[in-house]
């Protein structure tokens, strides 16, 4: 049985939004974010998207990862 997903608030989503936005400009990735670009991808194979959109989310974790070591050390 699968757990009921946990709401996320607008404001929390907004700043997710805006921290994938800066992810992706930083590794030159932009044009691949649906929120920058809206061009309909649904004709696309899940491959092709992964190529193009996949290193985003490698670039968020990485800086999350770096994000939550900065604030251990500084306990």
């Amino acid at each position: 049985m699968s757990r009921p997903k946990t709401p996320i608030v607008p404001s929390s989503r907004e700043a997710l939004t805006r921290f994938k936005l800066e992810c992706a400009q930083e590794i030159g990735r932009l044009q691949y974010c649906k929120e920058y670009n809206d061009h309909y991808k649904g004709d696309l194979p899940s491959s092709q998207n992964g190529r193009e959109g996949g290193p985003i989310g490698g670039q968020m974790v990485k800086r999350m990862i770096e994000m939550a070591e900065k604030s251990m050390s500084m306990k």
